[in-house]
């Protein structure tokens, strides 16, 4: 048995990014935390599905480059494998969310360097989807 806290969360950049709770061995727990302006980079896994549930706040959720949604508290988000996702907090309050990543792999993540207005890296997606 682990117990943790989602205060306890070690942000990747200090006070913004993804900040795990607790990792393996069969799926990892963590909190994603985004100040008005900041960003999560897009990026998919190829194998892993990651289920977001906001705490607090809202953002917006760009799916494959082409798709947004506007999430707020109480909102569930699964992404697929292969489902590129980045989120940006464009609000001038706190963005919170619950992640779950399953299975287990920490070497699934690959960044696909994109913002809106950027074209949409369709190559990149086929690969993702597994058509290239």
């Amino acid at each position: 048995m682990e117990l943790t806290q989602t205060s306890k969360a070690e942000y990747r950049f200090g006070e913004y990014g993804p900040g795990y709770l607790l990792r393996g061995p069969r799926t990892d727990f963590g909190v994603v935390q985004l100040r008005p302006g900041d960003d999560a980079s897009n990026h998919y896994h190829a194998q892993i599905e990651e289920s977001f549930v906001v705490l607090e706040g809202t953002c917006t959720l760009w799916i494959d480059c082409e798709r947004s949604y506007r999430l707020c508290a109480g909102d569930v988000v699964r992404c697929d494998p292969g489902e590129m996702h980045y989120f940006v907090n464009e609000s001038d309050e706190l963005f919170r969310a619950l992640f779950v990543k399953a299975p287990y792999d920490p070497a699934d993540g690959v960044q696909v360097p994109w913002v809106p207005g950027d074209p949409v890296p369709t190559e990149a997606i086929a690969r993702a989807k597994g058509d290239a």
